[in-house]
């Protein structure tokens, strides 16, 4: 797609990623009830954007709503929460939903979520317009988190990357790959990658999970993710890169032994919960060798990060762990 928001690198910046100048591009009172806004997904609809928005109210529920943008960077969020239907179940009842993904695939968008159902485990639901949503079955038991399905199937299955963890603020965490043939039984669960040795690389030394949805490129599905360090001062996120094979998307070719964003910034540091930079979103043009990617920022707001497809490539595969 050729409409995606985009800013050029600095001309002082020799980053691999770069900042949106005029972040946070969702600030965390964008609506009435919101005490914040981030860790959200956004995809190309119609002529502009959807996205699906993790706000938590001021009394700290944490829920998902629509929001659309006609450049991806100035949003109408809705008020009210999505409101699911059943789809192909009829328990969608949940404590909470938080930290959302989008992807389309075939003939609808698919959506997961954390979903609270005697602890975290990853939801799943369905619309075609935005305005009507399906909610189908929990695709794992708990306790798991960062479910990021592939935009296409793999072999005839759908595809999935999520984190299995526990009920807290989980100390620990792998990133594995599962696969359905109907998006509601879930199984041929494969371990993809796992946390580095502190010495080897700290940054993602105590627990990693798949970001935004993969992109199709020539040297393999290229993977953002987040890693996260244990610090004297409690978990600090960054942003790193893989490279997964195509066709066994559980070998990883090469994965990046520096990260591409840490938080640094004001917004990022600063906020309901400090240092942290969490990827959940990307849009991107493989012809126009672009990528726009979107991350929470200290659990609080929304920012906006670029780069070069190519770019991120060559760095990943000569930077690889």
């Amino acid at each position: 797609m050729s409409n995606i928001p985009w800013q050029e690198r600095p001309a002082n910046s020799a980053d691999v990623v770069w900042r949106y100048t005029e972040n946070p591009v969702v600030k965390r009172d964008a609506i009435p009830s919101s005490n914040s806004i981030f860790n959200s997904a956004v995809v190309p609809f119609k002529d502009g954007f959807a996205g699906v928005f993790r706000c938590d109210n001021k009394a700290v529920q944490m829920n998902i709503f629509t929001g659309f943008s006609k450049n991806g960077i100035d949003w109408d969020i809705n008020h009210d929460p999505i409101q699911f239907q059943a789809g192909n179940t009829d328990m969608i009842e949940s404590d909470y939903k938080y930290d959302p993904r989008v992807v389309f695939i075939e003939d609808r968008y698919w959506i997961t979520w954390c979903n609270g159902y005697n602890g975290p485990t990853i939801g799943i639901g369905y619309t075609f317009d935005f305005k009507e949503f399906f909610q189908c079955e929990n695709a794992f038991l708990p306790f798991n988190r960062n479910g990021v399905l592939f935009p296409e199937k793999i072999d005839g299955k759908y595809a999935m990357l999520s984190r299995p963890s526990d009920n807290g603020h989980t100390p620990f965490g792998d990133i594995y790959i599962s696969y359905s043939p109907d998006m509601k039984f879930w199984g041929e669960h494969r371990c993809v990658m796992k946390v580095t040795p502190f010495v080897d690389s700290a940054w993602q030394c105590t627990k990693i999970g798949a970001g935004p949805i993969p992109i199709l490129t020539d040297e393999g599905w290229l993977t953002f993710y987040h890693g996260v360090i244990n610090t004297c001062n409690g978990f600090r996120y960054s942003m790193g890169a893989a490279i997964l094979d195509k066709e066994r998307p559980d070998q990883v070719l090469y994965r990046t032994k520096p990260y591409l964003l840490s938080p640094q910034t004001n917004y990022e540091c600063v906020g309901d919960v400090p240092n942290v930079v969490f990827p959940c979103a990307a849009l991107h043009s493989i012809e126009e060798d672009k990528v726009a990617i979107y991350y929470g920022a200290a659990d609080t707001v929304t920012g906006l990060a670029f780069g070069r497809i190519s770019e991120i490539v060559k760095f990943t595969k000569e930077n690889s762990l």
